[in-house]
């Protein structure tokens, strides 16, 4: 950028777009021995899905149209969500993470809630992050992955659950569903 940064308030600077870290993912090459490990922390019930095709569309890598697929699962502890993800088949970055650096964190998601999708994204494209990866889950969750490695040592995310949107019932729960 330009222009000279500067601090506007305790926590906020002048290009300031970012609000909170939302969720940690770590990519494994073992969905379960890695998901066991965070359940044995307790971390938990973790919502298992396999994304790909039948349930993701306008799926990108690298600024071209792909098909890919994943196993991946979700556990809230605190105010954090935490995501496993294993890569399945096609190109993604989980597949160029694990080739890279073996299995750890991946990336973190964060919020932008006063920006609309779009505006994010053109938000990290104009401080030079290109869109890496992306997609449509269930037809109503838009997610995308920006080249931020070089600035800040990981990958960032960001996505958008809609207004009521509800979440699909998980192909598993693991350990077990949570009691009612």
């Amino acid at each position: 950028m330009s222009q000279k940064i500067i601090a506007t308030g305790a926590a906020t600077l002048s290009n300031s777009f970012v609000g909170n870290t939302i969720q940690v993912c770590v990519v494994t090459s073992d969905f379960k021995r890695t998901i066991n490990g965070f359940v044995e922390l307790g971390i938990g019930p973790w919502a298992a899905y396999t994304f790909g095709p039948g349930t993701v569309t306008e799926q990108t890598y690298m600024g071209q149209r792909v098909v890919h697929s994943m196993r991946l699962a979700l556990a809230t502890a605190g105010n954090m969500l935490w995501e496993v993800i294993q890569p399945l088949d096609g190109p993604s970055i989980y597949k160029d993470f694990l080739a890279a650096h073996g299995e750890g964190v991946h990336h973190v998601a964060i919020g932008c809630e006063s920006l609309s999708f779009d505006r994010r994204i053109e938000e990290f494209e104009k401080r030079g992050c290109r869109k890496i990866q992306s997609g449509l889950w269930v037809g109503r969750v838009p997610y995308a992955y920006f080249a931020t490695e070089s600035l800040i040592g990981t990958t960032v995310e960001i996505f958008e659950i809609p207004p009521g949107f509800n979440f699909p019932p998980p192909e598993e729960w693991i350990p077990g569903p949570p009691s009612s």
